[in-house]
């Protein structure tokens, strides 16, 4: 019987013309490192694809689905390796059809990457054709939108036939496109802007603003489980912990109600951007929706965001919650931030917040308090926490030696 292996397909790398072969080699990298708990053989890239291979020669259904989590993979197949016999590898066609589930309707598409094989797409596509319908037949042929397609590619002297795929993350591989530092809380939002920076190739490292010690840490380790979640696609190498509670008390006291939140995300973001220096990050990603809530305002958002002299990306602008939510389910984070947990943004909340803040009243409410020993305050305090699920992410030489003193003690124990 012939073998089995993950057929994995890409899009936007294939378009990157003489970069092609680094974001080929950092999906390679990364899928290594997204399937560790499986008994991997081989993970290698093959003319325009990567194939995915088991130890014991057969790749499992469980095995493709992790590795459509994988920015970069556009779609992964099961598919059977045979050598350049007519008989095998119609009978794997046989075979993959006849696993693709209810269908009324098919048709092969065969594709020779090797010119040294006699047989030319046009003789595969009736050979195979002849041997499904045989097989099948009951089922019709169809040559436009069938409900399935038998594919048979001849690569590298070896014929690869699948017909069921499983859609993948898409993208690009992350560790492609820089590091950013990501604004981090348990709600939905920011979560899902992680992901989706993560998509288009960034490495993430994550700030949360804690409530503590004027809340419980809930959220804390609702932010570690987010963290946790994202695991299959590999995007955060580390997260940071910034006790905030008591910094936003004295803000409370010194500036006006109404312009409290906006003051607290002007320290929030200075604090990040310090961060993003340390760790070289090149933007800082927010889940900030226009409109959504008082301080993503434009008025409001303009006013935070003079505060930063890198980037800010904000890839959830133009979504509603409902989308945020469906995406949230999508990448497994969604029961997490449905739990209650308060932290910074419930803590010393306005009345009635500003929706549209004036500078000049921002700017005689930040000179009010002394920001920048605050902002020193707060960086000299960060505390943070290594994860081991993102191949790209380098730890800053800076803060290498200082995991113990700084990480929770129950979260070092863990």
């Amino acid at each position: 019987m012939a073998s089995r292996v993950c057929f994995v397909h890409y899009h936007e790398i294939g378009l990157k013309g003489k970069n092609r072969s680094t974001f080929e080699n950092q999906l390679v990298t990364n899928l290594r490192r997204a399937l560790r708990r499986f008994p991997v053989r081989d993970v290698r890239r093959i003319s325009g694809h990567i194939l995915v291979s088991l130890e014991d020669g057969y790749a499992t259904e469980e095995l493709a689905r992790a590795i459509s989590c994988v920015p970069g993979v556009a779609r992964v197949s099961l598919a059977y390796v045979c050598d350049l016999d007519e008989r095998e590898y119609c009978g794997a066609a046989v075979r993959a059809l006849g696993e693709a589930g209810e269908f009324d309707s098919f048709k092969v598409h065969a594709h020779r990457s090797s010119t040294d094989y006699e047989l030319h797409s046009l003789d595969i596509n009736r050979l195979v054709g002849d041997a499904l319908c045989r097989s099948f037949p009951e089922k019709k042929v169809r040559m436009h939108s069938p409900d399935v397609t038998v594919y048979v590619t001849v690569v590298q002297g070896h014929v690869y036939v699948y017909a069921a795929s499983i859609v993948g993350a898409g993208g690009l591989p992350v560790g492609t496109a820089g590091k950013v530092v990501t604004l981090l809380s348990s709600g939905f939002d920011s979560p899902v802007a992680t992901w989706m920076v993560g998509r288009r190739g960034a490495t993430c490292v994550p700030v949360h603003f804690s409530g503590r010690p004027m809340t419980a840490d809930t959220s804390e380790y609702l932010c570690r489980d987010i963290v946790d979640a994202l695991e299959p696609a590999g995007l955060v190498g580390r997260l940071y912990v910034v006790p905030f509670g008591e910094r936003q008390r004295e803000i409370s006291l010194a500036v006006p109600q109404s312009l409290r939140i906006i003051t607290y995300r002007r320290v929030m973001f200075a604090v990040s951007e310090r961060i993003a220096r340390l760790e070289g990050a090149k933007a800082i990603v927010t889940g900030e929706s226009l409109g959504q809530v008082a301080s993503q305002t434009l008025d409001n958002i303009a006013a935070v965001n003079e505060m930063a002299t890198l980037p800010v990306l904000r890839p959830l602008i133009g979504s509603d919650k409902q989308e945020i939510m469906r995406r949230a389910e999508q990448i497994g984070t969604y029961d997490i931030s449905c739990q209650a947990a308060d932290d910074c943004c419930t803590l010393f909340m306005p009345r009635r917040p500003e929706t549209h803040a004036r500078l000049d009243q921002v700017h005689e409410a930040w000179e009010s308090f002394d920001h920048d020993g605050m902002i020193d305050d707060l960086v000299s305090s960060v505390e943070y926490v290594d994860f081991d699920q993102c191949a790209s992410y380098h730890a800053p030489r800076s803060l290498s030696a200082r995991h113990r003193e700084l990480a929770p003690a129950e979260w070092a124990a863990r």
